[in-house]
C-alpha cells in the first residue's frame, strides 16, 4: 500500500499537476485582487512557505488538505466563470457583501479566509447550488 505521507518524485505526475494547481491558484489570486497575506490564508500555509512555493511551483510538495483547499478555490472560480464570465464581476462577487444564508451579510471571501478548509467547501457547494 503506498504511503500517504510520501513526499512525490520531481517530475511524477502528482508534482506536476501540484504545481499546475499552484500556477493556476497565483492567477486567480492576483485576478481576484487578493493580497499575498489573504493568498497564504486561503491556503494555511506561512509566508515563507507561500514565497518559495510563488517562486518555484515545481518545487512545491502539497500535503492533502493543501491539494484540498487548492482543489475547493479552483472549483470556486469555475463557479463564478459560469455564473459570471466577466472576471471584474466574479472579482467584485467575492468581495460584495452577501445576504446568501452561508454569509449572513459579509462578502464570500471573509467566509474563505476563515482559515477553515470547511468554509472553502461551503463558498463551493453554495456556488454549485446556484449554477443549479
Amino acid at each position: 500500500m503506498p504511503n500517504a505521507n510520501a513526499r512525490p518524485m520531481p517530475g511524477s505526475d502528482q508534482a506536476n499537476m501540484a504545481a499546475a494547481g499552484l500556477r493556476t491558484f497565483f492567477n486567480i489570486v492576483r485576478e481576484w485582487g487578493l493580497k499575498d497575506v489573504e493568498a497564504q490564508r486561503l491556503l494555511a500555509v506561512p509566508a515563507t512557505t507561500y514565497k518559495r512555493w510563488k517562486r518555484a511551483p515545481e518545487r512545491a510538495t502539497l500535503d492533502q488538505d493543501k491539494l484540498e483547499r487548492l482543489s475547493y478555490v479552483l472549483g470556486i472560480y469555475k463557479a463564478l466563470q459560469i455564473l459570471l464570465p466577466r472576471a471584474d464581476a466574479a472579482a467584485g462577487w467575492i468581495k460584495r457583501p452577501n445576504a446568501g444564508s452561508p454569509f449572513g451579510g459579509a462578502a464570500p471571501v471573509q467566509r474563505m479566509l476563515s482559515g477553515q478548509v470547511s468554509d472553502l467547501f461551503v463558498v463551493r457547494n453554495w456556488l454549485d447550488a446556484q449554477r443549479g
